[in-house]
């Protein structure tokens, strides 16, 4: 069995207890287990003669009276961080390079004893926090896959999670590292930018990009920074750490958002965690004070509606000019944003960043450390394929203001939802204060137990989407039988948000039904909601017929699934039938206006041929 805390194994294999290959040979048939479950974990696995054979070389190492701080621990990397002959392609295969040197990091992991098992999926070139936006499959979160493992360093919070390795290294620029911490349970350590060398990685947005890693404990993070904190003169964005590094050693001014400024959207599972790691801190006898986190959420907004999504387009824009198809259709809609960025607007976007930063200085002088949600809360991966944009910014609230403010962060476990899936609080600093939050974390794991991680969610299941139906598709209707040909399986039946509006259109067999998103002067409209597995969601959608078409629909509750919705022409002599709220309804009233005497007019409008 491989030992899941990292210095409990690296005492195991110093000692004598176990030995690097036997650590090695763990990992390795842990991940054969795994895989059989969540294959998309990984996008390359080293061979393994070679991985037994770099081990060995340890034990050799240690046996020879060499002193290795990780010594035999197995390890995972992002594939967006180098290794010396192993591609690296950042999810992106057109992209994929042969490098001939290590990442810095690497380096430093491999000669203090780790041992190498693979490379690992991400949302493609570090763009997402959900973990879907890959050609090698969305990763879900260990304890339910039907929800998202949180990205962009997917595969290394799942590997870690699900007890492949005690040890990954991901990348977080925006939460990356943070956001898959949160959802599976683990330590998400995102140093301060500098503190280790990002050198040897695929940039995403070069001058705030940090490597992050994923742990079970604080103590093993800890350990982790110790062998790769220090300066990389051969990185022009490492940095000098100031001495003494700044720790916990001193009582703690701790920091919450304003009630008003915490947002769950809906959550409330969530927001009742995040008030029980409060309510811990203040049983424990911390200082705990309401601030004002406008400055950071105003910066927040900064990382993708401002200047800085540039710095993705100067990395991919030689691919995006010569093969825009390889890149992944949403990571490609925002890179291609940042082609229309100006140097006034780059400049703009600094004053800006400066004023924020002048008013977070202010809320350093009256807390030390702030504690925030990591993630307001989680969705499923159907719900992330079907909104991937508005979903995946609500994930970054409380991380995406971290790097540009130049904070150091530390993601730790705090409980979990109903649904088995993961919730975790931040501890934030300013820069340099790395060890007082690890230091604080270790303390804070030791207040009280930790919730019981669930059991890993070992079953096969595909991953699935929901479908909003209206019209002919609906139960009992003509074409509901092309939804059951399929499996779909009728989830619920609801209405939408009452910013639609609902045509006839006219000259269809059987008749059908046009949705249209009207905004304000819409109804909510009746619909069920189907769900059935990517495949036959695809087979489903190629025979979607002009002028309707497949999009996304937002419901009452304010979730959003796909749907179907109209072109234009849909409306070329349709009859507006909004007022009756539903297909079922129109149908029912039409067929009794044909039996009563003289026809009695639907309260609705034709809409004029143009």
């Amino acid at each position: 069995m491989l030992e899941p805390s990292l210095v409990r194994a690296v005492a195991a294999v110093t000692s004598g207890a176990t030995s690097a290959e036997t650590m090695a040979r763990a990992a390795l048939a842990r991940a054969a287990d795994y895989d059989a479950v969540q294959p998309q974990a990984w996008i390359y696995r080293c061979p393994s003669d070679g991985v037994l054979e770099r081990a060995r070389a340890v034990d050799g190492r240690l046996a020879a009276g060499e002193s290795l701080p990780l010594a035999g621990v197995p390890f995972a990397v992002k594939d967006n961080i180098d290794v010396a002959g192993l591609p690296t392609t950042a999810a992106c295969p057109a992209f994929a390079y042969v490098p001939a040197v290590s990442a810095r990091v690497v380096q430093q992991l491999t000669a203090a004893g780790a041992v190498l098992i693979g490379k690992t999926n991400l949302d493609q070139f570090a763009t997402g926090l959900m973990g879907t936006r890959t050609p090698h499959g969305a990763t879900g979160c260990v304890f339910d896959r039907e929800y998202v493992s949180g990205g962009s360093s997917s595969g290394s919070a799942v590997v870690v999670a699900a007890g492949i390795v005690p040890l990954a290294l991901g990348t977080d620029t925006a939460g990356s590292g943070r956001v898959p911490a949160a959802f599976n349970n683990l330590i998400g350590l995102k140093p301060t930018r500098g503190r280790w060398s990002t050198r040897g990685v695929v940039p995403a947005c070069r001058s705030l990009d940090c490597v992050s890693a994923f742990t079970r404990t604080a103590e093993d993070a800890a350990l982790v920074d110790s062998v790769l904190a220090g300066f990389d003169a051969a990185d022009v964005y490492s940095r000098h750490m100031p001495q003494p590094d700044a720790s916990s050693a001193t009582p703690l001014r701790f920091g919450v958002p304003r009630s008003d400024q915490l947002e769950f959207y809906g959550d409330a599972e969530s927001a009742q965690l995040f008030e029980a790691a409060r309510q811990r801190l203040t049983d424990a006898g911390e200082s705990v004070v309401a601030i004002d986190i406008a400055p950071l959420l105003a910066a927040a907004e900064l990382l993708y509606s401002g200047p800085w999504v540039a710095e993705r387009t100067a990395v991919l824009e030689p691919l995006l000019a010569a093969q825009p198809g390889a890149i992944h259709p949403v990571v490609r809609a925002i890179v291609q944003a940042g082609k229309g960025v100006s140097a006034v607007e780059a400049f703009r976007g600094q004053y800006a960043l400066a004023a924020h930063a002048r008013a977070a200085e202010a809320l350093w002088g009256a807390i030390d450390v702030l504690l925030l949600p990591t993630t307001p809360t989680i969705y499923r991966v159907s719900e992330a394929l079907a909104e991937p944009v508005l979903l995946n910014s609500r994930l970054g609230r409380y991380t995406n203001f971290v790097n540009l403010l130049d904070c150091a962060a530390l993601a730790v476990p705090a409980g979990f939802r109903a649904n088995a899936t993961g919730f975790g609080v931040s501890l934030i600093a300013p820069a340099w204060c790395d060890r007082r939050l690890l230091e604080l974390a270790q303390r804070l794991e030791r207040l009280g137990p930790i919730p019981q991680a669930p059991p890993l969610d070992l079953k096969p299941r595909a991953v699935t989407v929901k479908l909003a139906v209206v019209g002919a598709h609906l139960s009992g209707m003509p074409l509901n039988h092309q939804l059951l040909a399929r499996g779909a399986r009728l989830a619920r039946a609801t209405r939408t948000a009452p910013v639609y509006r609902l045509y006839a259109m006219a000259d269809q067999t059987p008749p059908k039904p046009a949705l249209v998103h009207s905004g304000a002067g819409g109804g909510a409209i009746l619909v069920e909601v189907y769900e059935l597995d990517l495949a036959s969601f695809g087979s489903f959608v190629a025979e979607v017929p002009a002028p309707l078409a497949i999009g996304t629909v937002t419901l009452e509750d304010g979730s959003s699934v796909r749907g179907f919705v109209a072109e234009p022409r849909a409306l070329a002599g349709a009859e507006d039938i909004t007022a009756y709220g539903g297909w079922r309804a129109y149908l029912a009233r039409r067929g009794s206006r044909a039996a009563a005497p003289g026809g009695a007019q639907p309260l609705s409008t034709k809409v004029a041929t143009s």
